[in-house]
């Protein structure tokens, strides 16, 4: 089942068309990679699909509701870390979860919140407020509460941001059980060897523009100068240094 669909998105900012007919799907337990240089549209991608920006054209369907239509549904079953966290500074990190669990009417919290702080290193930080924690556990902080209620579809946006080694382990861990349990998620990061082995699907974006979609053995295929066991890296910079013929190719 296609937990996310997106249906000719377009998204302009003045004169400037920040994203240029959009259409992908992402099925349940698919990590799709959206990836591309500065100003391709990722951001405005993510936040036009978690509804925090409205689309000039196209339509969005988080697990079956219509964002247009039905936000309240389709916001009930999405989740999105931003690529900045904007946490409630006097509140502790405890009381972030307990937030999150109002929201969205998630019963018996506390054994799965226990569980998230644990998992992301958070558990001796719980009373402590957000002006107190570093970037890296302000970034954990806000999956962990992105997480609690479960969403159907997870959308991330330059999520390792901050974290350390054991962080980013926790995280990718975190990310496979999501998708295990049935969620799509949807991953943007420029740290391409981070996210290479997590992603079992990759959207390269150019100017607004789908460049390519597929596995890495498919978009490499159609760049005929890369070998079939081309990395992530080299794929990005092969598509998006040839916007022209890539678009062709797609």
């Amino acid at each position: 089942m296609n937990v996310i669909r997106v249906v000719g998105l377009v998204k302009r900012y003045g004169d400037r068309t920040a994203v240029d007919d959009l259409h992908f799907e992402v099925a349940a337990g698919e990590v799709l990679g959206l990836v591309g240089p500065n100003g391709a549209g990722k951001t405005t991608t993510l936040r036009t699909l978690a509804g925090i920006l409205s689309p000039n054209a196209g339509e969005v369907w988080i697990a079956g509701c219509n964002l247009a239509r039905d936000p309240l549904g389709a916001k009930r079953r999405l989740a999105l870390v931003p690529d900045d966290p904007s946490l409630f500074q006097s509140l502790t990190v405890w009381e972030h979860l307990e937030l999150a669990a109002q929201l969205y009417q998630v019963r018996d919290f506390e054994a799965p919140a226990r569980r998230l702080l644990a998992e992301f290193e958070l558990s001796e930080r719980r009373d402590s407020f957000a002006s107190e924690l570093s970037r890296g556990m302000r970034q954990k902080l806000a999956v962990a509460a992105a997480l609690l209620h479960e969403p159907a579809a997870l959308l991330l946006d330059e999520p390792l941001t901050g974290l350390d080694p054991r962080g980013i382990r926790s995280f990718h861990a975190a990310v496979e059980r999501r998708a295990q349990a049935g969620a799509a998620v949807v991953l943007s990061s420029h740290l391409l060897g981070q996210i290479e082995s997590v992603c079992t699907r990759f959207l390269i974006l150019h100017q607004g523009c789908c460049l390519f979609d597929g596995s890495k053995s498919e978009i490499a295929a159609q760049l005929p100068a890369l070998r079939g066991d081309a990395s992530l890296e080299e794929i990005f910079f092969a598509a998006t240094d040839t916007p022209a013929a890539g678009a062709d190719a797609s």
